[in-house]
């Protein structure tokens, strides 16, 4: 697990790093590429960690951020039936990065800090 989580935190980080210089370097649609990946792996990143029960109990941060991405997806779907719901697209090309970049915190404290050995906690 530990392994996963730290090559999935580093995926992470260097998906969205990566995507935010390639933006501001090449101006063009490499913006709305980068939110397709990095929201993809990090989906998938999702996927895994809930299959596994990796920190995905009620109450804590990763089970709250699936409810809410879980929320989202049917209102987008919603919206492709209702087109009230159409502005969670406009909501979501603001929010996303922010979305992803709070994942990726989540990825690191559970990595950096919840993961570490008892004894290590007592500084």
């Amino acid at each position: 697990m530990r392994t996963f989580k730290k090559y999935d935190f580093g995926i992470q980080c260097t998906l969205i790093i990566g995507f935010l210089i390639a933006s501001l370097i090449l101006r063009n649609q490499t913006f709305i590429v980068g939110y397709f990946v990095v929201g993809g792996w990090q989906v998938i990143s999702m996927l895994v960690h809930q299959s596994k029960h990796w920190f995905s109990e009620l109450g804590t941060a990763r089970y709250h951020y699936h409810r809410i991405t879980l929320v989202t997806v049917l209102l987008m779907l919603a919206g492709l039936i209702v087109p009230l719901f159409l502005f969670i697209f406009f909501l979501l090309l603001f929010a996303a990065p922010f979305m992803a970049c709070y994942y990726a915190a989540i990825c690191y404290d559970e990595v950096y800090h919840k993961m570490q050995r008892p004894l290590a906690q007592l500084k």
